[in-house]
């Protein structure tokens, strides 16, 4: 696979602090789809804004496809997603919530209204083009960050938290629609089931290093490395024994 994303030694954090992570080195390809679990207060959050160009690294290098980013740039190759969706839609109506980057990049007319047309097909939101955003549902918001993004049919999409706060039915769409995208996925979250679904790699971070980063199944079903860094094993990854029951007599069986 052709390298996408190399962060070599990237240190990162908020002027005048300590970094919050340090010699942070790592690779992510095209298409790749790889999940950033860790404990609250890990930098998740600030590691994604300095991938996305926004918070400037305290030392080393973010390169994308082979260039070094420079902050405070528009980078319509990457798309950051924020954990809430009320930070990230602020338009009158969602078409043009969804048309905002598209339009940044220089796109008008016929070319815009059919990118964003698209966008909002991906993410099941045809029909909705001229609602209010504060009038779209949870699960609505969380897929038109979506749709906000894919508009701009970035190379690498950054999800922080994409499914907090989503019920079951929203949760599942929302899984379906992110398997279907062919962008490079690089997913910040503690749904872990819905990581074992959808990434095959995993990076987990504490202590502002990366403490493992292998095989999904592999570094979530390790029990000693979760608790060690605050963390559980998936449900589904936790043996269970089978538990008894029994069968109820039917009705007139003289039982």
């Amino acid at each position: 696979m052709t390298e996408l994303l190399h962060l070599d030694a990237l240190s990162v954090g908020w002027p005048g602090q300590a970094p919050v992570l340090a010699d942070i080195s790592l690779m992510l390809h095209h298409g790749e789809r790889v999940a950033l679990v860790g404990p609250n207060g890990a930098g998740k959050s600030s590691l994604f804004l300095s991938i996305a160009g926004v918070l400037a690294p305290l030392g080393g290098q973010v390169r994308l496809m082979g260039r070094q980013m420079q902050t405070g740039q528009f980078l319509p190759d990457v798309a950051l997603v924020f954990q809430q969706a009320e930070d990230q839609l602020f338009c009158p109506t969602l078409a043009e919530d969804v048309a905002f980057g598209a339009r940044n990049m220089g796109l008008a007319g016929a070319a815009l209204d059919l990118r964003v047309a698209q966008a909002l097909a991906a993410c099941h939101l045809t029909g909705l083009a001229t609602r209010p955003v504060h009038q779209l549902s949870g699960g609505e918001k969380r897929r038109a960050c979506i749709a906000g993004a894919l508009v701009m049919q970035p190379a690498l999409m950054l999800l922080d938290e994409p499914s907090a706060g989503l019920d079951l039915r929203n949760r599942r769409n929302l899984m379906t629609l992110l398997r279907q995208t062919g962008q490079a996925l690089l997913i910040a979250s503690h749904d872990l089931e819905l990581v074992l679904e959808l990434c095959p790699r995993v990076i987990l971070i504490d202590q502002g290093r990366i403490c493992a980063d292998g095989p999904a199944r592999e570094v979530l079903g390790d029990a000693g490395l979760m608790a060690a860094h605050g963390q559980e094993v998936p449900h589904s990854l936790t043996p269970h024994e089978r538990a008894p029951h029994m069968h109820w007599p039917q009705a007139g069986s003289g039982s």
